[in-house]
């Protein structure tokens, strides 16, 4: 209590300056304004309160210029006395919702925008940390279906795996986005189905650490999807999307004021997905919803809350198989599983907020969220498991797959934010807590017990279900089965886990040119006792608990020679928790990864374009391995001796250089390997790199809005080119599995082509992706290897209202 009071007190010091607020005609804070002094030129933007501020400027009279892009700029002249504070306040004649939709459309730079991921609003260039934000605008010009689709904007984050065609595994600087590293609207979502992005305001990326924010999270980064939130005015539209292969999806989207005083207020997004796919026999169905309310509970308080239900349905698709480690030369089309597979999932998730202005500098804001994922497949064993390879003449004994998963997740969350002085020094501080837990029942179904037809006794406990040839599938060389055979619950897997941390950061603004962030959290995960019941049998077994601590520190400088440029450097650590034990049978402590950031943030050309350059090394030092002769009573004992660097560099540029013309490029190289093993009886080998990495990527998009001159009003168009290079897929070759090779992937080039038309309150837009139809594939390991989609077309109408 007494360190907040004296940030308290802090925050109530008066420092000379020219300050004030923009509001707008419903009285709410105006954000992204542009506050400028004519006399100096000299700018500044409002933060979320609306506020501005111009510190250390000579006395004089001045002239004030709010402005922001596609309304009316406004105008005052100030007399200012360096002995004393001048306050001077605007209101817009636009309400708060009004100018949230100019300011989405406005083009702001991507160095100005808050990312809500990072919980304070800080703006990028003042971050010493590489941002990544693909807006509303962008999403629909580029007709985005998945998040497959915005990563081919985003350099150094990429899609590195389909596995079983349900999912879009990501993986950014080398390291694999698990479900703790992505979120919606702040909260931790399950990843393993593709989230639905008809509802999405836009999508935030923080690259590199964020340990400190939220724990135990990947040190590639996070994505953050933000739903569109409720409006006070009434509107909303009704769209139809058609294409390739029986797609269609319609989508509702409509919101409003729930009173006539404004107080409450509603949205409601909707959509239906049907579709068959460019594989035979595979077809998918969708079910979406994401009601959200908000309720003005006072003049500082909101109260947000924001469902989400997502359904899907789809045939499990594990692709063309390899052979001996390479992709089998099998047609595209061609399907190896069973035609009467499922993978069915169900996410429901319910997200509680509450915002109070504590004051004019201070911030509450607490965070009450419940999600809960149903997921249930059966389907054809993968190809090249349970030791059924795929042969050199296309041969494959198939199996069977069959599993159950139940979770539920809990958080809680609590942040302080705020702005106090001391002395000439400004600080941005951000305080708070969480706890989430998890609870995850999953089910395994006896594969080996079933009738399978056949009367040879010496194959009665192998999974086998039936023969194909991979090159004929659909040939009656072999007795192809497709009658559905009962499996029997075999396991019950329970596992419950706990996570809270308690962490600070402060950006210090030492003065307008030098900004030092500084931040800690200190993290507890407790995987708690899990129990493992065999149903058959009715006994129960027990994996024993195992406790994490960490402290993660974050530190990083900032120089802004002028208010376009911003070089930086940083350094941050991220935790990732252990299993297995040691050879003194103590649970293995935490592996703690740090990582080394610089770069370079320019808003060039009056602020039309961003260039920004990023480098990092990423190196996990705490790599856990295999025991070399580990003790008879510890057979399975590890040890932390294995090392995993990651270097790169990114580049990207984004902006609207010319008048109805936006771009968005870049580049990005990593290298991720291997830097140290235990070799003689590792799983891996030094120097080899991680599977699933492209070395390169690179993207260009451009899209043009032509000018009412040019008599194509209403007309646009769009063209975007996304480069991936060369991945590894397979298995690592060790000592005790000389047979395993990595897969070599080809890299590759796709082009989409896409065009518009708007006029009133209708818009019509059609879209090629791959327009050269090229072909590569996603892959897992050797058994889950996904062909890329061909050629595709699709077209969607709408209506605004």
């Amino acid at each position: 209590m007494l360190f907040f009071s004296q940030i308290i007190l802090l925050a109530q010091e008066n420092v000379p300056a020219l300050r004030g607020f923009v509001r707008t005609s419903d009285g709410k804070p105006a954000y992204l304004v542009s506050v400028v002094i004519k006399e100096l030129k000299k700018g500044v933007i409002t933060d979320e309160k609306g506020a501005f501020l111009f510190k250390q400027i000579p006395d004089g009279r001045y002239t004030l210029m709010v402005s922001y892009v596609g309304l009316e700029t406004m105008e005052s002249v100030v007399d200012f006395n360096s002995r004393e504070n001048r306050t001077v306040d605007f209101s817009l004649r636009e309400s708060r919702n009004e100018l949230e939709e100019i300011v989405i459309t406005s083009g702001y730079t991507v160095n100005e925008r808050s990312i809500t991921a990072g919980k304070i609003n800080i703006r990028p260039m003042d971050m010493p940390q590489a941002i990544t934000i693909i807006g509303r605008e962008t999403l629909e010009k580029q007709q985005v279906l998945r998040v497959s689709d915005v990563l081919q904007q985003v350099n150094g984050v990429y899609l590195s795996g389909t596995t079983g065609g349900f999912q879009e595994e990501i993986s950014a600087r080398g390291f694999a986005f698990s479900s703790a590293n992505t979120f919606k609207n702040g909260v931790r979502f399950n990843n393993a189905v593709m989230p639905e992005m008809s509802a999405v305001e836009r999508v935030e990326f923080l690259k590199g650490g964020s340990a400190v924010l939220f724990g135990n999270v990947a040190p590639g980064g996070i994505m953050n999807i933000v739903t569109k939130k409720p409006k006070f005015s009434q509107g909303g539209s009704l769209s139809l999307r058609t294409g390739s292969f029986g797609f269609i999806k319609p989508q509702l989207d409509f919101y409003g004021s729930l009173d006539k005083k404004q107080r409450a207020a509603f949205r409601v997004n909707t959509t239906y997905e049907k579709a068959n796919s460019f594989r035979d026999q595979v077809s998918s169905t969708r079910f979406y919803i994401n009601p959200s309310f908000l309720f003005k509970l006072s003049s500082r308080t909101e109260l947000t809350i924001t469902g989400d239900y997502l359904s899907d349905d789809r045939t499990p698709d594990f692709g063309t198989g390899a052979i001996n480690y390479e992709v089998a030369p099998v047609p595209r089309n061609y399907f190896l599983g069973v035609n009467w597979g499922y993978n069915k999932s169900t996410q429901s998730m319910i997200n509680t907020t509450l915002t109070t202005q504590l004051s004019n500098n201070w911030q509450f804001t607490g965070t009450a969220a419940w999600q809960q994922f149903n997921s249930s497949l059966f389907a054809a064993a993968r190809p090249n498991t349970g030791g059924f390879m795929v042969q050199q003449d296309g041969t494959w004994i198939r199996g069977l797959q069959k599993s159950r998963s139940a979770q539920d997740y809990f958080l809680l969350q609590t942040d302080f934010t705020g702005k106090f002085n001391t002395g000439s020094i400004s600080h941005q501080l951000l305080a708070g807590a969480d706890a989430d837990q998890y609870y995850t029942d999953g089910y395994t179904f006896q594969t080996t017990a079933y009738n399978n037809g056949l009367s040879n006794t010496s194959i009665r406990n192998r999974n086998i279900y039936d023969t194909i040839n991979v090159f004929d599938p659909y040939g009656n060389a072999y007795s192809r089965r497709n009658d559905i055979p009962y499996l029997a619950p075999n396991l019950l897997t329970a596992s419950p886990i706990f996570r809270a941390g308690v962490y600070v950061q402060d950006l210090v603004h030492l003065s307008s040119k030098w900004k030092v962030l500084a931040g800690l959290r200190y993290s507890r995960q407790e995987n708690q006792r899990a129990t493992v019941d065999t149903l058959a049998k009715g006994t129960r077994g027990y994996i024993n608990a195992y406790l994490s601590e960490a402290l993660n520190p974050r530190t990083g400088l900032v120089f802004q020679p002028d208010d376009h440029h911003s070089f930086f450097v940083s350094y941050t650590n991220n935790f990732s928790p252990n299993t297995g034990v040691d050879t003194a049978n103590n649970p293995l402590k935490p592996s703690v990864i740090g990582q080394w950031e610089a770069g370079f943030k320019s808003d060039l050309l009056k602020k039309k374009l961003s260039v920004n350059l990023t480098t990092y090394i990423i190196r996990n030092s705490d790599l856990s391995l295999a025991v070399v002769n580990p003790p008879a009573s510890v057979p399975s004992a590890r040890e932390l001796v294995g090392e995993v660097t990651s270097k790169g560099i990114e580049l990207d540029l984004q902006g609207k250089p010319l008048k109805g013309l936006t771009v968005a490029a870049g580049y990005s190289y990593n290298d991720t390997r291997y830097t140290k093993t235990n070799e003689s009886n590792s799983s891996i080998k030094k120097g080899d790199r991680l599977r699933y990495n492209p070395a390169h990527t690179a993207n260009i998009h451009l899209f043009y809005a032509f000018p009412q001159q040019s008599g194509l009003t209403g007309f646009n168009a769009g063209a975007g080119i996304y480069y991936v290079g060369d991945r590894l897929a397979g298995r690592n070759n060790t000592a005790i599995n000389p047979g395993y090779k990595l897969m070599a992937l080809p890299d590759y080039v796709t082009v989409d082509l896409s065009a518009g038309y708007t006029k009133g309150h209708y818009t019509a837009r059609i879209k090629i992706s791959n327009l050269f139809d090229q072909l590569s594939y996603n892959v897992h390991d050797d058994n889950s290897v996904n062909p890329i989609a061909p050629r595709q077309f699709s077209m969607s109408v709408s209506y605004i209202f």
